[in-house]
């Protein structure tokens, strides 16, 4: 990127329209997820469902967004990344209209199967789309946009579909977030690139890897291990927040259905987008320096925020809650923001969206686990020991991403490197 192009307006920047464009498309994705967890209390009642079934619903779309995560990043590898986009924002946000219209359980479990499907396609495409479009100096910040939008989703999905469903009935939300999603797809081709193949950094039209291709050489990536295990780890941990803390504020602090939604995930989302706007900008000064120090930060941050989980075992009042919430989702935040630029560092762009789409199967797949486990757990532990427990695997998980970055991180970039030019080479 020149410098001359750093002076034109953001906006004006195709780069920084895709990243806008991809980050509204991800708070949409994070807001049909989250709107299921902050209607479970009507959705109990409509239903006659039980705590078991309640949490199905969580780990079924979860099961199924993992299973077909790794088929979806390796169709980013071979495909226009930029059609898959599209068609997964069009398809999840039928889906999420449907599901307005469920008659039963049988129904509403089977379409939050079509949702995990429909949406899996999409994070794998965008990541490596602004992996693409941004290089070292920018990549940080740029990632962290999309990150910023899944939270925002978060947030807003949950507030809103608690406050249309206490008013209007918990099916309105899906509707009115499926139609959202719908228009905004037919904004898509003013904000994305043309449809084309994969481009070598060169410029040149690269082959298109196989499946095995690229599981074969992040098979031989030490530190994918490390990020992967990271994912699982802070995947399970997080699926569970997301899935029952509206229900715990609701059934802890009695409050309403929209308070419980907005507390649910406000608490939670916002203090992370802050710190993942924080993370965005120290992610990349740090690999400004060494690419590898990107590493550095994200395993830190991870120690740092997995105390502030302990506070639940004190069955806290509300505004302890806050503060535990806050600063763990704080610090969470700013070490997230490193988590895609890594990987985009240690995996040749041939690769990323296969990469990603693994990732993404292994944090949903055990997310997928944890939901159901706690909902069969809940009556026997309650949610306050479920809750801290999250704080053993983020010390886990940053104890993994620290020793990555003692032995592994720096060859792994290197080696990822070599593998572009060549690729390049094989190419011109």
């Amino acid at each position: 990127m020149s410098s001359q192009s750093d002076r034109v307006p953001i906006l004006r920047q195709a780069r920084w329209r895709l990243v806008l464009f991809l980050g509204v498309a991800a708070a949409l994705n994070y807001a049909d997820r989250a709107a299921m967890s902050s209607v479970l209390p009507a959705v109990r009642e409509d239903l006659g469902l039980s705590d078991v079934a309640l949490g199905m619903l969580g780990s079924f779309f979860l099961w199924s967004y993992a299973l077909c995560s790794p088929f979806a990043g390796s169709l980013g590898d071979h495909y226009s990344r930029t059609r898959i986009v599209i068609i997964s924002l069009v398809a999840w946000s039928a889906v999420t209209a449907l599901m307005g219209a469920a008659t039963g359980f049988p129904m509403l479990l089977g379409l939050r199967v079509g949702l995990g499907v429909t949406e899996s396609l999409f994070l794998p495409a965008a990541f490596a789309l602004i992996a693409q479009a941004h290089d070292l100096r920018t990549r940080g910040r740029a990632m962290s946009m999309i990150s910023i939008g899944i939270n925002g989703g978060m947030v807003l999905g949950g507030a809103t579909a608690g406050f249309l469903a206490e008013h209007y009935g918990w099916r309105t939300g899906f509707w009115v977030f499926g139609i959202a999603g719908l228009i905004l797809a037919l904004a898509g081709p003013s904000f994305l690139p043309a449809s084309s193949p994969q481009a070598t950094p060169a410029g040149n039209t690269a082959k298109r890897p196989s499946f095995g291709e690229a599981v074969r050489y992040l098979a031989r990536v030490r530190t994918y291990y490390a990020l992967l295990v990271e994912s699982t780890l802070s995947g399970m941990g997080m699926w569970i927040f997301f899935a029952w803390l509206p229900l715990y504020f609701r059934d802890t602090f009695n409050l309403s259905l929209a308070a419980a939604g907005f507390a649910g995930t406000f608490m939670l989302q916002v203090s992370v987008v802050l710190g993942v706007i924080v993370g965005g900008w120290v992610s990349d000064r740090a690999a400004a320096r060494a690419p590898h120090r990107r590493m550095l930060a994200y395993g830190t941050c991870y120690l740092l925020c997995a105390p502030f989980l302990l506070l639940f075992l004190t069955q806290p009042g509300f505004g302890v809650v806050v503060v535990a919430i806050s600063c763990f989702s704080f610090l969470r935040g700013v070490g997230q923001a490193n988590d895609n630029p890594t990987l985009c560092e240690v995996v040749p762009a041939q690769f990323r969206s296969t990469a990603i789409g693994i990732m993404n199967a292994c944090a949903t797949g055990v997310g997928g686990c944890g939901v159901f486990i706690a909902g069969y757990l809940k009556a026997g532990f309650g949610l306050n020991a479920i809750f801290a427990c999250i704080s053993g695997a983020f010390v886990l998980a940053g104890v993994v991403l620290l020793l990555a970055y003692r032995w592994f991180v720096l060859s792994d970039i290197l080696s990822a490197r070599a593998a572009e030019t060549s690729d390049s080479n094989n190419v011109g």
